[in-house]
Formats: structure tokens, C-alpha cells, sequence
């Protein structure tokens, strides 16, 4: 770990950000925002991985927006890609070792609700752990026990609310249920993930939200809504509407993100 974080902070150049987000797919539109932008590609930086997913970039950019600095991890390891669900420990890891509080994690989902159709936002209140994997297996110490009431912090929630408010976007607020991918759902897994109390369905950030807990980092998360799932709309779901749609909401997304910091400046 000393290495990555060495060499972030060698090329952060005395930059000191306490947030970070990390984008999903068809997100990365969001870095066009940074101010002052540097670049470092998770290829560059050791031990982080690299993901293999379209729509992912795979780097990290720091910079300022709304004058905050901020870091975005433009990608993710999903678990899906090996069977590893601590996939994104590493990079959590290194990111407060630098000095990172708080972290807001976005992905793309499908709804599975009619009032909020593809292009929506939803903030992430709570999760469903549907695959019943968890990064913190195999962690030999009483600390992989993390409590998992309030996991999404609920000061965070409430300033993003109100950030939310102020730019005149639409938030949705519900249940993400995890199911591990890559294949899509099945229209009877939709059905039952309904009856379970889901609102959106995707292939990530669960571990992601456990992982924060974890290491003691405030998390928030999103999700864009993309597609409705299997059995609830004409057609099948696919990984090119969810490259096709994500933008749609990123927008939305990036004016919330931005009055947030904003507020915090």
C-alpha cells in the first residue's frame, strides 16, 4: 500500500482532499468537471485494480469542484470480473490512508418501480445483500463485525437532500438490491426482489459500502437509473443502455455533486 500512496501523494503536489467519489458505468462524464484536473491511471498506481468493463476508464483524478478538492475514481472492480468480492478494498484502503473522510459511490441499476423510469436518480437509504458474499471474509480480526444500521450516513444524506433541492432535481430515495452479474436478472428474480423490498437492482457498491464501514469512512451513494428490470418494460436489459442512459442522469447527479460541495466550501 505504501508504494500507491506514495506515489499519490507525489503527484497530488500538496492537494488534500478529504471526499471522494467513485463513478459507475457511463459516469465518467463527471470528470470533466474537475478543475484543474491530475490524472493517474489505476495501471499506474500499484496494486490498484483494473477494471475490464466498457464504460469504466479505469484512473483516479484529482482536482477541484466547486472548489473543493475532490478525488473520482473513474471505474471500479466489480465482482463479477473474478469472484472477488474485496475487489475495491485496495484503493479504499490507500484513499484514507491519503486522508479521506468520506465517500460518495454512485453505480447504473435498474428500477423496479413504474414511477421511476430510466434518466431518474435515487439516493441509496439501505441495500440488500442478495449475493451473500462479503468483502470482509477471510479479515482475521473482530473488526470485519461492522455494524451495518445507518450504513448511509444519514448527515450526508440529508446535505445531499438538500443540495438536491436547491439545483431543483429530482430524488428518488430507496433499497438497492446486489445481485452479483454479470448475467441481467430473470423476470421471476425481479418479481422476487420486489416482494424482498428493492427499488433498484444492480451489480456493485454493496461491497464498496461494507468496505467504507469497514475502514471508518462516511459513504453516500446513488444510483442512476438506467433501465427498468427484466419483465417490467418491452425488451431485455443491456449493457449499452446502461452506457446509453447513464449520462442522462450523470447530469442530474453532477449538478446535486456540485451543490453539495459548493455548500461545504
Amino acid at each position: 500500500m505504501r508504494a500507491a500512496t506514495t506515489e499519490i501523494v507525489r503527484r497530488l503536489d500538496g492537494l488534500a482532499p478529504r471526499i471522494a467519489l467513485v463513478l459507475g458505468s457511463g459516469l465518467g462524464e463527471l470528470v470533466e468537471k474537475i478543475e484543474n484536473p491530475i490524472d493517474m491511471p489505476f495501471a499506474d498506481l500499484p496494486g490498484f485494480p483494473v477494471s475490464g468493463v466498457s464504460g469504466h476508464s479505469g484512473k483516479l483524478v484529482a482536482g477541484s469542484l466547486s472548489g473543493v478538492p475532490v478525488i473520482m475514481l473513474s471505474g471500479r472492480k466489480h465482482y463479477y470480473e473474478e469472484g472477488h468480492a474485496a475487489a475495491m478494498r485496495f484503493p479504499l484502503e490507500v484513499l484514507k490512508e491519503i486522508g479521506i473522510t468520506q465517500v460518495i459511490l454512485t453505480n447504473s441499476a435498474g428500477s423496479l418501480r413504474e414511477d421511476m423510469p430510466p434518466g431518474s436518480l435515487m439516493m441509496i437509504n439501505d441495500h440488500i445483500n442478495y449475493s451473500g458474499r462479503d468483502p470482509l471474509i477471510g479479515e482475521e480480526t473482530d473488526a470485519r463485525f461492522v455494524p451495518m444500521v445507518n450504513a448511509y450516513d444519514p448527515p450526508t444524506r440529508l446535505a445531499l437532500e438538500l443540495a438536491a433541492a436547491k439545483v431543483d432535481v429530482s430524488l428518488h430515495h430507496g433499497v438497492y438490491i446486489w445481485f452479483s452479474g454479470p448475467s441481467f436478472e430473470t423476470p421471476a428474480e425481479i418479481r422476487m426482489a420486489r416482494l424482498l423490498g428493492a427499488d433498484a437492482v444492480g451489480m456493485s457498491t454493496v461491497p464498496e459500502v461494507i468496505l467504507c464501514r469497514f475502514l471508518d469512512l462516511e459513504v453516500a451513494a446513488f444510483s442512476i437509473i438506467t433501465n427498468y428490470g427484466a419483465g417490467l418494460a418491452d425488451g431485455d436489459p443491456s449493457h449499452g443502455e446502461t452506457k446509453e442512459m447513464a449520462p442522462v442522469g450523470g447530469e442530474r447527479l453532477g449538478r446535486v455533486i456540485e451543490q453539495f460541495l459548493q455548500d461545504l466550501a
